[in-house]
C-alpha cells in the first residue's frame, strides 16, 4: 500500500532475536504443505464483535458453498471487543487449535510474533490467485518486515486518518450546518450542551482514550495536531508508552523522542478534554463504556458526535439510527486547517490483520478460506449478508442494507478492491473515503517502516504498561485533575524505566534513519 519502493524492515524479526529464529519458529507446528490441495475440518476463525443479526442464516449458506467448493466449513469464534485483546492472546499461548485471529500492532501481534506463534507468509500469497488479486503489491510492502509478512493486511483505503462524525440534523437545527475547522466543531459541542435535551456532545468508549490526545497523526481533541498533522506518536509493540519523534528527523539523524507530555498540544488536548468532561461534553461513563454498549446508545440518539475513521463506513449506522430518530442525518468532519489538501503524514500500514495460528492452524485451510473470500459473491455474502433477505445492490457499487446485519469485514473479509459503499453514505463521508484512497493525497512519515524491538526493553514496556492504565487512561478521558495527574504519572514512569525506554526508542529510531 505504500507508494514508494520497498525499504528495509526490522522490527518483528528482531523481536524473534533474528531472521533465522524467527523462519524456524514460524514455520514451527502449522498444519498443510501450503500447496492449495485439498483440506476438510472446520477453520475456525477468531474475530472481535458480536455475531451479528441473521448470523445463523448467512452462516450456513457460507458453510453450505464453502463444503460444495472447498470441502470444509467455517467456524466464527466471537470475542467481546471489551475482552478481545486478553482472551485473543490466551487462545494462542494456551495453545488452542483455531486457524486465524485478527491481530495487529496494538493488539497483541509484537508478543506472538516474538514466540512463533504466526506462521510465516511472505511466499504464500503468490500461490492463491484470488486472495493475490486483491493485494497490491503495494500492500504487502508496507505490512512486511524485513521482507517478510506476518499477516494478511486487512484494508479498504490507502490511507487511514480519524476524525468524527455528526448528527448533520442536530448541526442544522442549531445552525452549523456547515464545519470545516476545529473551533467551530467545538462551538457545535457547546450548543449541544446548551439546548439541554439529553444529547451528550460527544460519545467515547474504553480502551481508546490515547486517539483523544496523542497526534497518530491527529489527535480527536488535539487542535494543534489538526493545524498541523505531521507527527504520529511512537510506542514499542504500538501501545502503552508513546513518544513523539523529532520533524525533522530525516533531515538532522536525530529522532530526539520525548515523553507524550512534555508535548505542548498533547498538554493542551488533555487540558480541554477535562473542561469536555466537568462541562459535560464527554460521556461520563467513558472510561467504563465497551465499543458495543457505545454503539447502542449512539444508535439510540444518545450522541450528537464520534469517533469515526477514512474508512467510509460510519454512515452504516445511519439506517438503525433513524427507527430511534427519524429525522437522524450524518456527516463527516475533517477539521484540518488546510482540509482535505493538508496531505497528512502516514506510515500506509493496516490497522488490521489475519494471521495464521502457526501452532494450532492450518495454513492451507486458512488460505484457501481467504482466497474464497476475495471471489464478489462470496465476499459480499460474508460482508453484506445473504442477497434480497440482508441487503440489495445498488448502483454505483452501493448497496443497500435491509436487515441489521453488520458483519466485522476488517477481521477477515475486508478487499478495497471488493468494498461496497452503503447507499446511506453521506456525501461528506463519501467525499472523504475517496479522498483516503489516494496515497498521492499523504505525506509519508520518515518512521513509516519503523518498528522498534522491544526486546531490550521488555520488561520496562510491561511496567510502563501497567502504569499507563492507571494513571494515563484517566487523563485521556478527563476524569482527574491534569496537573496532580500528570505528576503521579511522571513519578510511577520514573520508577517504571521510561528513561531506558527513551534512550532505546533514541537508539533504534536513530538505527533506523541511517538506513533509510
Amino acid at each position: 500500500m505504500i507508494p514508494n519502493p520497498a525499504v528495509s524492515r526490522r522490527g518483528f524479526l528482531g523481536l524473534a532475536g533474528g531472521l533465522g529464529v524467527a523462519a524456524a519458529l514460524a514455520g514451527c507446528g502449522t498444519s498443510g504443505s501450503s500447496s492449495g490441495g485439498p483440506v476438510s475440518g472446520t477453520s475456525t476463525a477468531v474475530l472481535p464483535s458480536t455475531a451479528p443479526a441473521t448470523w445463523n442464516a448467512v452462516l450456513a449458506k457460507v458453510n453450505g458453498k464453502l463444503k460444495s467448493e472447498l470441502g470444509f466449513e467455517l467456524d466464527a469464534q466471537f470475542i467481546n471487543w471489551s475482552n478481545y485483546q486478553q482472551q485473543s492472546l490466551l487462545k494462542f499461548t494456551a495453545g488452542e487449535k483455531f486457524d486465524s485471529a485478527l491481530q495487529a500492532l496494538w493488539l497483541n501481534m509484537a508478543q506472538l510474533q516474538q514466540s512463533g506463534s504466526l506462521a510465516d507468509l511472505t511466499s504464500e500469497i503468490p500461490k492463491y490467485k484470488n486472495l493475490s488479486a486483491t493485494l497490491p503489491k503495494k500492500l504487502l510492502e508496507s505490512n512486511s518486515w524485513d521482507g517478510k509478512l506476518w499477516g494478511i493486511p486487512q484494508v479498504n483505503s490507502a490511507a487511514r486518518v480519524q476524525h468524527f462524525v455528526i448528527r448533520q440534523d442536530l448541526a442544522d437545527t442549531l445552525g452549523f450546518s456547515t464545519i470545516t475547522d476545529f473551533e467551530q466543531l467545538e462551538k457545535f459541542f457547546y450548543a449541544v450542551k446548551q439546548k439541554n435535551d439529553g444529547t451528550v456532545a460527544y460519545g467515547a468508549a474504553s480502551n481508546s482514550g490515547y486517539l483523544h490526545a496523542l497526534p497518530v497523526p491527529t489527535g480527536m481533541f488535539n487542535a494543534s495536531s489538526w493545524e498541523n498533522p505531521d507527527t504520529i506518536a511512537r510506542a514499542f509493540s504500538g501501545k502503552g508508552m508513546f513518544f513523539m519523534l523529532a520533524k525533522d528527523a530525516a533531515k538532522t539523524g536525530s529522532s530526539a523522542p520525548t515523553p507524550f507530555w512534555d508535548d505542548e498540544g498533547v498538554v493542551e488536548a488533555l487540558h480541554r478534554i477535562r473542561k469536555y468532561y466537568n462541562d459535560g461534553i464527554i460521556n461520563a461513563d467513558a472510561l467504563n463504556t465497551d465499543a458495543a454498549t457505545l454503539k447502542s446508545q449512539w444508535t439510540a440518539g444518545k450522541y450528537a458526535a464520534g469517533w469515526a475513521m477514512t474508512d467510509g463506513t460510519s454512515s452504516n449506522t445511519l439506517s438503525t439510527l433513524q427507527k430511534a430518530v427519524s429525522t437522524a442525518a450524518l456527516a463527516n468532519i475533517m477539521p484540518l486547517k488546510d482540509g482535505l489538501s493538508a496531505k497528512p503524514n502516514q506510515t500506509f500500514q493496516a490497522d488490521n490483520m489475519v494471521v495464521v495460528n502457526s501452532k494450532g492452524g492450518n495454513l492451507d485451510r486458512t488460505l484457501q478460506l481467504q482466497d474464497w473470500l476475495s471471489i464478489k459473491e462470496n465476499h459480499d455474502l460474508i460482508s453484506y449478508g445473504i442477497e434480497g433477505t440482508d441487503w440489495e445492490p445498488a448502483d454505483g457499487n452501493k448497496f443497500k442494507p435491509l436487515s441489521d446485519y453488520a458483519f466485522p469485514g476488517y477481521a477477515l473479509s475486508w478487499r478495497a478492491s471488493l468494498e461496497r459503499k452503503s447507499l446511506s453514505i453521506s456525501a461528506t463521508e463519501e467525499k472523504i473515503f475517496e479522498w483516503a484512497q489516494n496515497f498521492d493525497n499523504f505525506t509519508i512519515d520518515p518512521f513509516a517502516s519503523f518498528i522498534p524491538d522491544a526486546t531490550p526493553v521488555k520488561q520496562q514496556v510491561a511496567a510502563m504498561t501497567n502504569v499507563i492504565t492507571q494513571f494515563a487512561n484517566p487523563l485521556f478521558y478527563g476524569v482527574v485533575d491534569v496537573d496532580s495527574q500528570l505528576d503521579k504519572l511522571k513519578k510511577a514512569s520514573d520508577g517504571a524505566g521510561v528513561a531506558k525506554l527513551q534512550e532505546e526508542m533514541d537508539k533504534q529510531a536513530n538505527a533506523h534513519l541511517k538506513k533509510a
